[in-house]
């Protein structure tokens, strides 16, 4: 049998990614998009491929384009509507356009043309109109008016951005100046669009607005919306659901609470009730989301509040109107739930893994899940059968890789709770030799490691290069319930350090693991917790530091696109309890940080503006502590590009291999004799009556 190649970062660009499924509506075939990679020319590229449910082999279904995404069969499952920028009848898209292709082969074409491009959309019923999002200037009437704003906004000679809202930009680009993003119907046959929205003050949320934010009524005169009703639009907005008449343009607001945050709204098969995702944001900033019903013209219902899960976009009713489907974590994977209503019972209906998407069709279901061993994969699950993968794009591919093993264990963390963590050992991992220690800190703080596949942090690469990686989910962490999630507010960086190090201490104690040489990585959340024990661990626990777009300063972290959860996650805001906040900033406990650090930014960051690292950076530099900065011009809070992400793992690798903590640091030291976890700030918590209250 040849030998296996431990996976590289070189493999993790040239495996086919899957998006999410829709089926057809016999449920015999999916379309889902498969993006590829280039490392040679730097570039990604994604194609449309149908998935036979009922045995056949995957087929291509578009070829010219090079983005093609976000595919739905339409009504009468002879077509698959897409967006995409494509060259046509030689003329290029400027902004992304609305394609058809039939199922059964030839060309795609572009219906109409709407030049402020079209970002979301979802078939009407009866399969001769869509409804969309577009970005548009509101005070603005037709498509004419729009469309030589559009023309004067990229022919300007300013480069100037002018805003007097709070919300203007989001993850790593700014909103489009002066507009909004609108409903509007287009007609399949004549390529003519309406702004349904058009003379309302009416628009959807800034956020990425897709196609959970609004449904269709079965009957195909009614369009469900989540939209934001105070007039000044913020990150922490709470959404109410209104609903408008396509013919006539009459708009109701159909559920609202200014104590709930209401969104991801689905019409049931008779179009009388409406299934949405309800947030108690009065109760506290991490409330979950549960699933809430409401019959039209009367009030909502929360289902699911007995169920202690976070429930999940997109919704999916059954055909029966009895139960609905959608996405939950628990205990660091995602499944796919069936929640019956009437009995308010949640039934796992597909074990992760990791479900990224999901569609079902005439009694067929489609999945598709990754996991911690492997890419994304496609199933199908029909009646009284057992899943069956549908496709074997990146087989062959894997069946040459070696990759560890790896487990889910328990530690006793913090406030003596068991928390998870798992741990990932090198291919041919032997336990008579030793090995260097990773511990990988996820980001958040709210969410989770899981059983699943990173392209940007991956376990099993970081483990086929000769490490032992251990992930905590640490206190805070998503889909171990919402006290556990809740327990860190208002003293950040306290729990979640007792139980990073608790791990780091047993972990020290099995013979394999080689003291000298253990370290700390993290990214966004998990770059502050980096920063965080520099500062709070004393030199020596660790041989050296990655802090990748890590929080650094909370006071220039109000730079930031998230400002407007500072004080609930913080406790305050800076200007009214400095102590309280700076207690919980790494920069204003610079002066212990003595651990080598290599520090990794993106410019186009917004959500950890990059002078959170590079103030990092020049702090250590002034500490005369070693550091290395890595810092892309052209990246965001992720590394995106191939030949980016490359360097990215080679600077990480080589930074980690330089350094070790001195013999005299061997491995004969006790876990009794090990540098304790230190105790926080009197400062960064709040009275235990107000944790209580917010729990």
């Amino acid at each position: 049998m040849a030998r296996r190649t431990p996976i590289t970062v070189e493999h993790l660009w040239q495996m086919q990614r899957l998006g999410a499924p829709s089926l057809s509506p016999d449920g015999a075939q999916a379309v889902v998009t498969v993006a590829s990679f280039s490392m040679e020319e730097n570039r990604a590229e994604s194609a449309l491929w149908l998935l036979s449910t009922l045995g056949g082999q995957p087929r291509q279904l578009t070829q010219c384009g090079d983005k093609d995404g976000q595919p739905r069969f339409s009504p009468d499952g002879h077509t698959v509507g897409f967006i995409a920028r494509r060259e046509q009848q030689g003329r290029k898209d400027e902004a992304a356009q609305f394609y058809v292709i039939p199922v059964d082969g030839g060309e795609a074409r572009r219906v109409g043309e709407v030049a402020t491009g079209v970002d979301a959309f979802r078939w009407c019923p009866d399969g001769r109109r869509i409804v969309f999002v577009s970005w548009v200037w509101p005070d603005l009437k037709g498509g004419k008016a729009q469309a030589k704003a559009m023309k004067d906004h990229r022919e300007r000679k300013e480069t100037g951005y002018a805003t007097g809202d709070a919300m203007y930009r989001h993850w790593d680009h700014f909103l489009p100046q002066g507009r909004v993003p609108h409903l509007h119907v287009m007609d399949i046959v004549t390529g003519k669009v309406r702004d349904l929205f058009e003379g309302t003050d009416l628009e959807l949320g800034r956020a990425e607005p897709g196609t959970d934010c609004f449904d269709i009524s079965p009957d195909g005169r009614r369009v469900v919306f989540a939209y934001d009703p105070a007039p000044d639009k913020r990150q922490d907005g709470r959404f109410a659901l209104a609903e408008i008449e396509i013919a006539s343009g009459r708009v109701a607001t159909v559920a609202q609470d200014i104590a709930w945050d209401l969104s991801a709204p689905r019409y049931s098969p008779d179009g009388e009730q409406l299934a949405f995702i309800a947030s108690h944001q009065a109760l506290t900033h991490t409330a979950p989301g549960q699933l809430a019903v409401c019959r039209l013209g009367d009030a909502f219902e929360v289902l699911s509040g007995a169920w202690d899960h976070a429930v999940q976009a997109p919704l999916l009713w059954e055909d029966d109107g009895a139960a609905v489907l959608l996405g939950a974590e628990e205990r660091g994977r995602r499944h796919l739930w069936r929640f019956n209503l009437a009995d308010r019972r949640a039934e796992c209906v597909v074990r992760g893994g990791w479900v990224q998407g999901f569609d079902k069709a005439a009694g067929t279901l489609v999945s598709v899940a990754d996991a911690a061993d492997h890419p994304a994969r496609a199933h199908a699950h029909l009646p009284g059968q057992p899943a069956r993968r549908i496709e074997r794009f990146n087989d062959t591919l894997m069946a040459g890789l070696a990759i560890g093993r790896h487990e889910e264990v328990r530690i006793t963390g913090a406030q003596g709770d068991a928390v998870q963590m798992w741990l990932f050992y090198p291919p041919d991992f032997d336990e008579k030799k030793q090995y260097p220690l990773m511990q990988v800190i996820h980001g958040g703080p709210h969410t989770a490691v899981g059983d699943s596949f990173h392209y940007r942090w991956n376990n099993p690469v970081f483990a086929a290069a000769g490490y032992v990686v251990a992930v905590v989910n640490y206190h805070g962490s998503s889909s171990f319930g919402h006290a556990f999630l809740d327990s860190i507010t208002h003293r950040w960086g306290e729990l979640e350090l007792q139980d990073i190090e608790a791990a780091t201490t047993e972990l020290l104690q099995r013979p394999y693991i080689d003291a000298k040489r253990v370290y700390a990585t993290g990214g966004s959340y998990g770059g502050y917790m980096v920063a965080w024990m520099n500062a709070h661990v004393p030199a020596g626990r660790y041989a050296a530091y990655v802090c990748h777009a890590g929080c650094f300063d909370w006071v220039g972290m109000f730079a930031d696109d998230a400002w407007a959860w500072h004080a609930k996650e913080l406790g305050g805001w800076y200007w009214d309890d400095m102590a309280r906040v700076q207690a919980q900033s790494p920069h204003a406990h610079a002066a212990s940080m003595a651990t080598p650090t290599l520090v990794i930014h993106g410019a186009l960051d917004y959500r950890v503006p990059d002078a959170q690292g590079l103030a990092y950076y020049n702090t250590l530099k002034a500490l005369n502590v070693p550091a290395r900065l890595l810092w892309f011009p052209d990246e965001n809070h992720w590394i995106l590009k191939p030949r980016n992400s490359r360097q990215w793992y080679r600077e990480f690798f080589a930074w980690l291999a330089a350094h070790r903590l001195p013999d005299g640091n061997g491995r004969t030291r006790r876990a009794a004799d090990a540098p304790a976890p230190p105790a926080q700030a009197a400062a960064a918590a709040p009275p235990a009556a107000t944790r209580k209250s917010r729990a």
